[in-house]
């Protein structure tokens, strides 16, 4: 193997990280509109149906996420830090099994109602999914250092946002006389949507450190 080929095996291949993980961001933006639409429906069969193709956009996520771990092991150096890389793949991974989760808890339990909360919940999620899609398509260029804190920022605040209707609705379920298991029920729906709204504000820290290292 001559010297040139030689380097240009260890050099960086960024297109692929970059390829890969604009894949594995857009594939989570499509799971969380899909969520939306599940969470707006008022008949549990159409939302069985629509679960069952979450499912295989969660399988194709982790499809993803083993090629990016792949690439990761047959890569000597990388455009970004290799933890990094390894944590953006496995926050997306999370983010999208509590999206999947949520889903099978509604019909797991035969839950058919459509409160606002869980719709709302599912907005906040869209519009997270979307920015964290657009600040992980940003980081391969760090001159776009202020729109991905832009991105950052808005994140949080939506995470803001889901914090203040998680309390909300936590605290009306126990409100009154309500079923115990209905309580139980929709307890763990809205803790799946809580931690994957905490999961997109932890990806937040990693596109920080991203741009703090590589400034």
């Amino acid at each position: 193997m001559s010297v040139d080929k030689i380097v240009r095996w260890f050099m960086p291949k960024e297109e692929r990280f970059h390829e890969l993980l604009a894949l594995d961001t857009k594939n989570l933006v499509k799971a969380a509109r899909l969520f939306k639409e599940i969470a707006e429906l008022t008949s549990l069969e159409e939302r069985r149906v629509k679960a069952i193709v979450l499912k295989g956009i969660e399988h194709d996520g982790d499809g993803i996420t083993r090629q990016i771990f792949e690439a990761l092991n047959s890569t000597f150096i990388t455009p970004l830090d290799r933890e990094d890389i390894r944590s953006i793949a496995m926050d997306i991974d999370d983010i999208l099994d509590y999206l999947e989760g949520v889903a099978q808890y509604l019909i797991l339990f035969e839950l058919s109602e459509s409160p606002t909360v869980l719709r709302q919940f599912a907005e906040i999620l869209v519009a997270m999914t979307e920015a964290i899609d657009h600040a992980t398509g940003l980081v391969w260029d760090l001159s776009n250092e202020k729109k991905i804190g832009d991105a950052i920022v808005r994140i949080s605040e939506l995470e803001n946002q889901a914090d203040l209707l998680y309390n909300g609705v936590i605290a009306d379920l126990f409100k009154g006389k309500r079923d115990p298991v209905e309580i139980l029920k929709w307890k763990e729906v809205y803790q799946g949507l809580e931690d994957a709204c905490d999961t997109c504000k932890d990806y937040t820290h990693i596109l920080g450190n991203v741009v703090v290292k590589n400034a």
